[in-house]
C-alpha cells in the first residue's frame, strides 16, 4: 500500500518552485539535547523531501540513506513531509517504535494520503477504532486461511489464469497480470464476484483510476489523475455500499462469504463497513501481486534457488491425484517455498517505511525524540544491513535456515499494525508459484528492477518472455 507516497513528491515539486522564488532560505534550528545528528534542509517545508523520496532500487538503500547513514549513523534527524523527523535504519529502535504503538507513538500519515483513502482507513485511525476494524479484517483472514472451498479456488483460478498464457505470441507483461489475478481473488473471497462478471471488470478499471491518483498532484481540477482518483473512489464506495445493502435483503440467501459476515456486524455502520472492504481490495491488489512479482524477479536470477523449489513442487505434485487442488496442508510442506518468499521480502521491500509520530518525549539509549515529532523506521534499512545479514544483497533463502533470521526481518511492519493478511498473501503467492514452476520456464525479457519510489514498481512491469514446460 506505499503506492500514495508518491502524492508527496508531486507536492513538493511545487513547494520548492515556490522556495526558489522567494530566495533560497537555510532551515536552522538549535538541536535541542539528545537529538540524533542531521540535517534539516535548505527549504522550508521541504525540507530534505525531495531527496529522501528519490525512486531507487528496491534491494538498495538508495543515495539519500547511504549518505547520512555514513555522515550521521544509523539514526539522524531531518525535515521530511513539512515535519521534524527522526529516521531510523536500526533495528532494535525500529523494533521498539513499532511495538510502543498507542503508548508513546501514534500513527500520523501526511494529509494527502488521508484525502484519497478516506478518513476511516485502517492504516490511518487510531486506538479503539482501529481494534474494531483491525479485528473485523482479521476475521476474514482466518476464515479465509481455514476454508477448504476459498483454497481450492486460489489453487484452480491461479491454475486457470496461468493457462491462458500458453497461446501467448509476445512476451507478458508479469506485473501487471500479478494484479490483475490478486484482484479478482480478493472480489471472489471478499464479493462471490466471478472474474467474468462485468461488474468486476468494472471495478478493476475504478480502482486502476483510483491507483493513479497516488502518483499525482493532489490538487482537485477537473479532469486531473487526482480528481478522477476521488471520483473513482467515490464510484468504488457506492458500488460497495450497493453490495452491502442488497446482501441486507437476501440474507435468507446466504452465500457464505466475507460480505454475509460484514452485513451482521451491528458495531459497524455502512461507511466503516466500505472502508474495510477497501482496505482489503487494497491489500489484495497492491501487497500479494508485488510479492509474486519480487518472487519470479529474484528467482530468475538464482538457477539454483529456481532448480531447488521446483523440485520441492515436483515432490508435492506426485502426491496430488490428478487435478486435486492444493490445500493448506500442503502449503504447510512448502519448507524452501517459504525461505524463497521471505527472502524476497528481505530483498525487494514491498514496504521502504512507515509513518509515526511521538505522543510525547521518548528517550531510546543516548537520544530523546520530541513529543509531536516524526518518527520514520526505515524497515529497508535493516533488510540490507551487513552487521544483521551476512552478504546482504545476495538473494540467499538457505539463510533462513537459521531461525534467529526472523527476528532481523519486518517486512509486515510489527506490533498492532502489523499487516493482518501477510499469510494470507504467502499461501496465494506459493499456491500460484506451485503452477507457474510446474508449467513454465522464464526469463526477463527487458533490464528491469523493482524499484522504490518509494511505493514499490516495476517500471517496465516485468516483461517476461515464458519457455512452456511440455
Amino acid at each position: 500500500m506505499g503506492a500514495f507516497y508518491g502524492v508527496i513528491l508531486s507536492v513538493f515539486l511545487g513547494i520548492v518552485l515556490m522556495c526558489k522564488v522567494f530566495g533560497t532560505w537555510i532551515f536552522k534550528e538549535k538541536p535541542k539535547s539528545g537529538l540524533p545528528d542531521g540535517s534539516m534542509g535548505h527549504f522550508p517545508l521541504v525540507g530534505e523531501t525531495l531527496g529522501f523520496l528519490k525512486p531507487h532500487k528496491s534491494n538498495s538503500l538508495g543515495f539519500f540513506l547511504q549518505d547520512h547513514c555514513s555522515r550521521y549513523g544509523n539514526v539522524f534527524r531531518s525535515h521530511l513531509f513539512g515535519s521534524p523527523t527522526v529516521v531510523s535504519c536500526d533495528l532494535e529502535l525500529n523494533t521498539f517504535i513499532l511495538q510502543n504503538e498507542e503508548t508513546l507513538f501514534r500513527s500520523s500519515y501526511p494529509k494527502p494520503v488521508h484525502d484519497i483513502l478516506g478518513k476511516l482507513s485502517m492504516m490511518l485511525v487510531s486506538g479503539n477504532l482501529h481494534k474494531k476494524l483491525r479485528s473485523v479484517a482479521l476475521s476474514f483472514i482466518n476464515a479465509s486461511k481455514s476454508s477448504p472451498g476459498f483454497l481450492s479456488y486460489v489453487d484452480t483460478f491461479s491454475l486457470s489464469f496461468i493457462h491462458s498464457w500458453t497461446s501467448l505470441s509476445t512476451p507478458l507483461h508479469f506485473f501487471k497480470e500479478a494484479k490483475k489475478l490478486t484482484f479478482y481473488l480478493m472480489l471472489k473471497n471478499l464479493l462471490s464476484i466471478e472474474p467474468d462478471d462485468p461488474i468486476a471488470e468494472n471495478i478493476l478499471e475504478e480502482f486502476l483510476t483510483f491507483m493513479k491518483g497516488f502518483v499525482s498532484l493532489p490538487v482537485y481540477i477537473p479532469g486531473n489523475a487526482y480528481s478522477k482518483a476521488v471520483k473513482a473512489r467515490r464510484r468504488i464506495s457506492s458500488t460497495l455500499k450497493d453490495a452491502i445493502k442488497k446482501r441486507e435483503k437476501m440474507m435468507k440467501n446466504a452465500r457464505g462469504d466475507f460480505l454475509d459476515e460484514l452485513v451482521q456486524r451491528d458495531s459497524l455502520n455502512d461507511e466503516e463497513k466500505v472502508s474495510v472492504l477497501l482496505d482489503l481490495l487494497l491489500a489484495g491488489y497492491e501487497t500479494t501481486s508485488g510479492l509474486m512479482a519480487l518472487v519470479v524477479y529474484f528467482l530468475a536470477k538464482a538457477p539454483s534457488a529456481l532448480q531447488k523449489l521446483r523440485e520441492e513442487h515436483q515432490s508435492l505434485r506426485k502426491t496430488k491425484q490428478d487435478g486435486e487442488p492444493l490445500n493448506w496442508e500442503d502449503y504447510r510442506k512448502m519448507e524452501f517455498t517459504s525461505h524463497v518468499i521471505s527472502e524476497a521480502l528481505r530483498c525487494g521491500n514491498l514496504v521502504k517505511f512507515v509513518h509515526r509520530k511521538a505522543l510525547k518525549d521518548v528517550k531510546f539509549r543516548e537520544y530523546t525524540i520530541p513529543a509531536g515529532w516524526q518518527v520514520l523506521p526505515i524497515i529497508l534499512a535493516t533488510h540490507l544491513d551487513p552487521n544483521l545479514h551476512q552478504c546482504p544483497l545476495e538473494f540467499n533463502p538457505w539463510r533462513w535456515t537459521d531461525p534467529t533470521t526472523n527476528r532481523k526481518v519486518t517486512p509486515f511492519g510489527g506490533g498492532v499494525r502489523i499487516c493482518p493478511g501477510a499469510e494470507l498473501g504467502k499461501l496465494e503467492t506459493a499456491f500460484f508459484l506451485h503452477h507457474f514452476l510446474l508449467n513454465f520456464r522464464w526469463k526477463i525479457k527487458e533490464e528491469d528492477a523493482p524499484m522504490s519510489c518509494p511505493y514499490l514498481d516495476f517500471k517496465g512491469d516485468l516483461l517476461l518472455e515464458l519457455e512452456q514446460i511440455k
